[in-house]
């Protein structure tokens, strides 16, 4: 259903198309406002202070309006499509119902509507009400199908319940009369919240034979052409439901879709579903040839303020031997987080949480009303939680992007010269697009990556360059990217933060791979940084002490500056250096023995818990030892290292400005090796 943007905490939301791009290329700003927009100018973020652009912004003739969403996925066969089949007698199809209050529309054609009303079905004819009261059963399949008979129309509903059959058989002495579109899930008017369901099966008896359509595993681009006889009709998917679901094929033989395909030929359409935005572009940039790479916004001005909407420039070409890597996966991945009261505890107001509650948003760690969980975001929305003034309702403080800013800056502020890439940008470029630097440098939490992603930073390692980690949880969950869309599969392996997904459905529709942890193909945090994961919590950050270790000689050099033994008690992640989540290592999970232990991080607060997916061989005992953080240094055979900060945090604790600190030392010594080490070429091959 449509309903306009409630503007109540953010006066002014929107995106930008594309999200990030090279110097001398558009920008296009799409905006809602509920307020006359009074100035649109541009502002760098990355830099010690905001700096704003003298670069044009064009009004492109669609002024900025108060725009609206169009809420919940559904299928549809349109008029113009049902025309070429002639005469059709019949339609059948497969649902699976999951959790649907209220009034809800099943199917809709020409003048014949059924529906839910409170979980009963109903079937009207030309307005009337011919059928009310039948509980429908959720959550196992139901066979569907209306046939035309003279003058009358026929509904036949059955289930494969053995334990709880179900079968509906009706005769209505009213014709179905077939015209407009074909709707399953919705109404044709729209006009009631779709339905949460899983569909398969669709298909139309017609004169010339049956025409039908399945649906794939791997995620189309567009309409699904049908099968079987002609004329081919082409079947909708709106508003992005979920595609490579179990169907009533299914019979736990296999979790993979690429052996089973008609086992995975469902799709799971829910109320809430928000694809791709349309709104018109009010404005548009063209940025200047010379633009610096960096991170940027449209700074929206009206009568009562003004609100920033993010992208990013990119480099085009090498300028400097550092290459900071933007995680915008992880960025999508929270982006408009619903953090529901009765879940989490807010430590503090944010206005992007407030709008996302407020229109029914949802990122991809929250769960459906039908508590399936969201699994694939488009950046065409807005992602009002990606401000640089943002602070986590979860600790209080600044995250994600707030604090790679504040690492940015600090580059800016002591000289560290950096090009600036989107990890987007290096899943579609892969190791080319790392060519010729010393080291990539991540941000505060880069948790999210491709398998693309990954191997390219592999291979850039394994022929002699370095990677600075310097965050925590990092590595760690496997995604996918289609055009402007991010899918996430979650585990039940990461149960307890956040949703997690039946096994059976953990495959990406967009690459069928196995979705969850990079870890679990053979990939990931602990056999490419040495770490992963240790603990989570968001009381008061713990400072890291120097092990015995850190004093070696290869590795002195880092804390050349560094007085005492223990540094990062303060910062703007929970005060200090180690905290939010962190990290440590685990041998047995494929920590490799070259990694070197260069400083702990211990004593945290019991509310500080333990990853649920690491499981210790001296049981409770060793269980609360490894209560720690663990920076690490690993020396590698190419000639390149990689530096893990281990925390979430480590970024938060960089001083600003003109000051200097120990956590700003270690980092400052860190980048100032990488930048000078001896660069190697990265080899043409896999």
């Amino acid at each position: 259903m449509k309903r306009p943007v409630d503007h109540g905490a953010m006066a002014v939301s929107g995106y930008t198309v594309p999200w990030h791009t090279a110097a001398g290329t558009p920008v296009a700003l799409h905006v809602s406002s509920s307020r006359p927009v009074r100035q649109v100018r541009i502002v760098r973020l990355d830099t010690p202070s905001p700096e704003f652009m003298d670069w044009p912004v064009e009004p492109t003739g669609n002024a900025a309006a108060h725009r609206d969403f169009d809420h919940g996925s559904f299928l549809k066969v349109a008029a113009t499509e049902l025309a070429k089949a002639g005469e059709i007698t019949s339609v059948s199809f497969e649902i699976h119902l999951t959790r649907n209050d209220g009034a809800r529309a099943l199917f809709e054609s020409g003048n014949l509507r059924l529906g839910l009303r409170e979980g009963r079905l109903t079937a009207e004819i030309d307005g009337k009400l011919l059928e009310a009261g039948a509980p429908l059963p959720a959550n196992t399949w139901l066979a569907v199908e209306i046939l035309k008979d003279g003058g009358q129309t026929v509904l036949r509903l059955s289930s494969d319940d053995l334990l709880s059959p179900f079968v509906l058989h009706r005769r209505f002495d009213r014709p179905w009369s077939l015209s407009g579109d074909m709707v399953f899930g919705a109404g044709a008017a729209n006009d009631v919240r779709s339905l949460n369901a899983k569909f398969s099966a669709i298909a139309l008896q017609t004169a010339a034979g049956r025409i039908g359509w399945t649906f794939p595993t791997l995620l189309p681009r567009g309409p699904i052409a049908s099968t079987g006889a002609d004329p081919v009709l082409f079947l909708e998917a709106v508003n992005q439901p979920a595609f490579c679901m179990t169907s009533r094929r299914w019979d736990g033989s296999s979790f993979d879709p690429r052996l089973v395909p008609s086992h995975y030929d469902a799709v799971h359409c829910h109320d809430d579903d928000i694809g791709a935005l349309h709104w018109p572009a009010s404005y548009r940039l063209q940025a200047p040839a010379e633009a610096s790479a960096g991170v940027y916004a449209f700074e929206v001005g009206h009568d009562a303020g003004s609100e920033r909407i993010v992208f990013f420039i990119t480099s085009s070409a090498r300028q400097a031997p550092l290459l900071f890597l933007v995680p915008t996966a992880t960025y999508l991945a929270y982006a408009d987080e619903f953090l529901p009261a009765h879940l989490y505890e807010w430590m503090c107001e944010d206005r992007g949480h407030r709008f996302a509650i407020d229109n029914n948003l949802k990122s991809l760690y929250d769960y459906h009303s039908d508590l399936s969980g969201v699994s694939i975001a488009s950046y065409k929305k807005p992602k009002t939680t990606l401000r640089d003034d943002y602070n986590y309702p979860l600790c209080g403080c600044p995250h994600n992007l707030p604090v790679d800013l504040h690492f940015l800056r600090f580059c800016h502020a002591n000289g560290i010269a950096f090009d600036l890439i989107t990890d987007r940008d290096l899943h579609e470029r892969g190791v080319a697009g790392l060519q010729g630097y010393r080291a990539v440098i991540t941000g505060s939490h880069p948790e999210y990556m491709s398998v693309e992603m990954e191997h390219a930073l592999r291979q850039f390692a394994a022929s002699g360059g370095s990677i600075a980690y310097l965050g925590g949880n990092g590595f760690a969950g496997k995604v996918a990217f289609q055009d402007d869309l991010m899918e996430l599969r979650r585990s039940p392996l990461e149960a307890g933060r956040t949703w997690d997904g039946p096994i059976a459905e953990q495959s990406l529709s967009i690459t069928n791979q196995p979705g969850g942890h990079l870890r679990a193909s053979g990939r990931g945090e602990f056999s490419l940084t040495g770490v992963a994961i240790s603990l989570m919590g968001f009381d008061t950050a713990r400072p890291f002490t120097r092990t015995p270790q850190s004093h070696n000689a290869s590795v002195a050099w880092l804390f050349e500056g560094v007085a005492g033994e223990t540094f990062g008690d303060e910062g703007i992640v929970l005060g200090g250096a180690a905290g939010y989540e962190v990290d440590a290592t685990d041998t047995h999970l494929g920590t490799h023995p070259d990694t070197i232990v260069i400083a702990r991080a211990t004593g945290f607060p019991d509310s500080f818990v333990h990853d649920a997916t690491r499981w210790y061989e001296g049981g409770s005992e060793e269980r609360a030892s490894r209560r720690c953080a663990e920076m690490t240094l690993r020396h590698l055979p190419s000639g390149g290292l990689i530096f893990s900060a281990s925390s979430v945090a480590w970024c938060g604790g960089l001083p600003a400005g003109d000051a200097m600190n120990d956590v700003g030392r270690i980092t400052r010594n860190l980048l100032t090796r990488l930048a000078s080490a001896k660069s190697r070429p990265t080899p043409d091959r896999e």
